[in-house]
């Protein structure tokens, strides 16, 4: 098997900025089906993750205290664990049974250019066998 993720990966998927409201992030997640998006700066550099379980704290929170409250930069995950676009498909398998997440974002050259998630693994991994 050689098939390098890049081949998998999405490359069109939704990225979040530090500021947004943490209300706004997790509709955005929870309305185009997404289990995490990227968090990126001004100039397009991957700073953290926010994923769906990110977002129950203050969900839980605003459930409660009918208020939402927070930024995607108070809630996402960081350090971020991420995949080299050049890695290849048992590489990430491997990844996703020794992580608990459903998505790493995917680099080359310390840029994000995709995401790769859980089932794009394993549907290539089907098909491959």
């Amino acid at each position: 098997m050689t098939d390098v993720i890049a081949s998998v990966m999405r490359t069109d998927y939704l990225t979040l900025d530090t500021e947004m409201p943490i209300r706004q992030a997790a509709g955005l997640l929870h309305a185009n089906g997404l289990e995490a998006a990227p968090v990126v700066d001004a100039a397009g550099t991957l700073v953290g993750i926010l994923t769906q379980k990110d977002c129950f704290r203050p969900a839980m929170m605003a459930s409660y205290y009918r208020q939402w409250r927070g930024t995607v930069g108070d809630q996402m995950s960081r350090p971020v664990k991420i995949i080299e676009a050049e890695a290849d498909i048992v590489a990430a398998a491997e990844m996703f049974l020794s992580e608990p997440h459903r998505a790493f974002p995917v680099l080359r050259s310390g840029q994000i250019i995709g995401l790769l998630r859980r089932e794009d693994v394993l549907g290539r991994l089907l098909e491959l066998g």
